[in-house]
């Protein structure tokens, strides 16, 4: 009970019009920033999205994951972490400067990432949606506090059920969330043991589409794949649609984690909801966006807002 008052608690102090007497065009500043980044690379828009949910899943969405350490000991510098691109964190960056010059001292950087994070999604054909504005930024930043926070590629789906339910996110909120994927990309290391290695008896995974598998075997071959090879993990990667979840049924799932959502039949329902109705997907989506908004946010006290998103005032 205790832990749920909190929650709302939290919640009730972030409002879609926070900065309306403060910092009234904050979002068309930072959509504008957004904008001019994602013309410049399209690998904006996949490791922005990534960036936000990597921070909310962590120490909650303080923009935490944004600190720089001399030390190498942020939580940016965690293993988990190491392969945010760093498109992302230049996105924010680029952000914030253009909202400082305008509105200094007000906008968290935290807010600022939430606002990115739904503007790259727009840009690749997603949904529109609001996003709740009145978070502070975090004070802590630790790679160690990392560790099991972070959904591993390999997880089944209860874990991954435990996982965002320990945040106050739903089974729903959970499927509609992975289809983020459709504009990720992934590294050989990520998935190989599907290739490879699955088991002693059966070296490929039997729930990966066998000519999904020796497609993928080309550009990751045993031992010797280019270690900065990279596979989209949906065909229309610059494009955010359903066909992510399309590629599921088809068991064309890139992770385990991917693949077991349509497997598992605690997850299969709404796989196949989503996979014939890109609408149905993108309404699931935007709330479960405004769901991953809310966890772990600080208010008052508890945080800041930074001059600088890399570095603690």
């Amino acid at each position: 009970m205790l832990l749920f008052s909190m929650v709302a608690e939290s919640n009730a102090q972030l409002s879609e019009n926070y900065y309306a007497s403060t910092c009234p065009n904050v979002e068309l500043i930072v959509k504008q920033a957004v904008s001019t980044k994602f013309q410049q690379t399209l690998t904006t828009a996949p490791a922005t999205l990534r960036i936000f949910f990597h921070d909310c899943f962590v120490e909650g969405c303080d923009a935490s994951v944004l600190i720089a350490s001399d030390n190498g000991d942020a939580e940016k510098d965690a293993s988990d972490n190491k392969s945010l691109a760093g498109d992302g964190f230049d996105t924010v960056i680029k952000a914030k400067t253009a909202v400082e010059s305008q509105c200094p001292g007000v906008v968290s950087c935290a807010d600022i990432l939430a606002l990115a994070a739904r503007d790259v999604v727009v840009l690749v054909g997603g949904p529109e949606f609001k996003v709740e504005l009145g978070r502070r930024d975090g004070l802590v930043s630790q790679a160690s506090r990392v560790t099991g926070k972070l959904p591993e590629p390999g997880l089944e789906v209860r874990g991954l059920v435990q996982m965002f339910a320990s945040n106050g996110l739903s089974l729903t909120d959970m499927v509609a969330l992975s289809g983020a994927h459709t504009i990720g990309s992934s590294h050989c290391n990520r998935f190989a043991n599907r290739l490879y290695n699955f088991s002693t008896f059966m070296p490929v995974d039997p729930t990966l589409d066998p000519a999904y598998a020796q497609q993928l075997m080309k550009t990751c071959p045993r031992g010797g794949a280019d270690p900065d090879a990279v596979v989209d993990i949906d065909p229309s990667r610059d494009i955010f649609d359903n066909l992510y979840y399309q590629n599921l049924v088809a068991r064309k799932g890139l992770f385990t984690s991917d693949q077991a959502l349509f497997n598992d039949l605690l997850s299969q329902s709404t796989v196949m909801r989503f996979a014939n109705n890109a609408e149905e997907f993108y309404g699931a989506f935007s709330s479960a966006m405004r769901n991953l908004g809310r966890v772990g946010v600080k208010v008052g006290s508890e945080g800041e807002i930074r001059r600088d998103c890399s570095a603690f005032n």
